[in-house]
């Protein structure tokens, strides 16, 4: 009769201590609401106080889980270059045209960009065009994603010319800057409300560039 007494009170025990241990939760659904939540208000307006709450965990298992709230940035941006973010990327290996590849990657930005009840605009474009002096470095790495962003439509433009797509003397420089140009105004129009038919009426004219694409000028 003692020992089983015993065995109760261990196991009661054992129970207490599992149940004061913290709540497992799941990294991805929570990488994707930090991803959300830097996407609607950027780096700078996210403090670690709204990813607690956005996250429902606490700071300690914040930092536990993503080592920092820039390393949990970076990882969110990441998550977003694989999926809503990633659709230029898939346009220019996917489509056998450099016009069917930057008319699609205009397209898909617009549908994107406006989605009901999802952030609008680009994440990488907004998340922080303007920072801190401590969040150079943020800025810096949002900068270069956009850089190669504009490498990889020129290189594809470049493409276009080798396999006769484009004449032999387009400036794919200056088309694939504004193209670039093009996506990160889109970007921003929708940020400030422009509606979706608004953004969609831009996409022939923008691919006027292509119709008549401009050379280079020999000085």
């Amino acid at each position: 009769m003692a020992r089983s007494s015993e065995l109760f009170i261990d196991h009661s025990r054992m129970e207490i201590a599992m149940a004061g241990r913290p709540r497992e939760f799941d990294r991805d659904a929570a990488l994707a609401k930090a991803r959300d939540a830097f996407w609607s208000r950027g780096y700078e307006g996210v403090s670690m106080a709204d990813l607690v709450e956005t996250l429902g965990i606490a700071s300690a298992r914040i930092y536990a889980a993503f080592g920092s709230k820039e390393m949990l940035f970076r990882e969110a941006v990441g998550l977003y270059d694989q999926g809503d973010g990633g659709f230029a990327t898939r346009a220019l290996a996917e489509e056998p045209t450099a016009a069917g590849a930057i008319e699609r990657s205009l397209r898909e930005a617009v549908e994107i960009y406006t989605r009901k009840g999802r952030p609008h605009g680009c994440m990488v474009v907004s998340a922080a065009t303007n920072c801190a002096a401590e969040n150079e470095g943020i800025r810096e790495f949002l900068a270069d994603y956009r850089r190669r962003r504009t490498a990889s439509l020129v290189k594809r433009l470049e493409r276009a010319v080798t396999e006769g797509e484009l004449p032999a003397d387009t400036d794919t420089q200056a088309l694939g800057d504004y193209y670039a140009t093009v996506l990160h105004g889109l970007s921003v129009q929708a940020r400030d409300g422009v509606a979706k038919d608004r953004l969609e009426a831009t996409v022939p004219i923008a691919m006027l560039g292509l119709a008549r694409p401009m050379t280079t000028v020999v000085p």
